[in-house]
């Protein structure tokens, strides 16, 4: 039998000693505020299955976008839907995140990096617009620029060292 097995049922025994104490009045808990902490177990779940067997990095993927999300949900199902408004960039950053954690614990495939680093980034973009950093973005423009202009000039003083 497999140790995953073992997770998963004492996982339904647990669920189910729980929804059973509540049918029985001993244990009241909103089944609306506490949804997400299924989803957030899915999201474990997958880790657990990635972690079983680590040339399965398919796992990761989605092990990633369920705990992101999940938490995600979590924190609005306590604090207010109304933060949605704010937080939906975290629908782009979840799968970013995922294409990261691929690349580091997977093969070390380059071309994971790319959608990883345009969701993460556009979605923490949109995210840090609602909290005023934003207004400082063209101070990354100016220190890129000073950084590309300083490696030319290493670039031919280099070059003029070695004629």
């Amino acid at each position: 039998m497999k140790f995953s097995n073992i997770i998963i049922g004492i996982g339904l025994i647990i669920l189910g000693l729980i929804f059973l104490s509540e049918n029985f009045g001993y244990v009241e808990f909103d089944f609306g505020q506490i949804w997400p902490v299924f989803v957030i177990l899915g999201g474990v779940g997958f880790w657990l299955g990635f972690l079983q067997d680590r040339k399965n990095y398919g796992l990761i993927m989605p092990a990633t976008i369920l705990t992101v999300y999940g938490l995600l949900f979590l924190y609005c199902s306590y604090d207010g839907w109304y933060n949605m408004q704010y937080l939906w960039p975290w629908f782009m950053i979840g799968p970013g995140i995922g294409f990261f954690f691929m690349y580091s614990f997977g093969e070390k495939d380059r071309g994971l990096l790319v959608p990883a680093g345009i969701l993460s980034g556009i979605g923490l973009l949109f995210l840090f617009r609602h909290t005023g950093l934003l207004r400082y973005w063209p101070v990354i423009l100016i220190i890129v620029g000073l950084v590309l202009i300083l490696k030319h000039y290493r670039g031919e003083n280099k070059k003029n060292e070695n004629l």
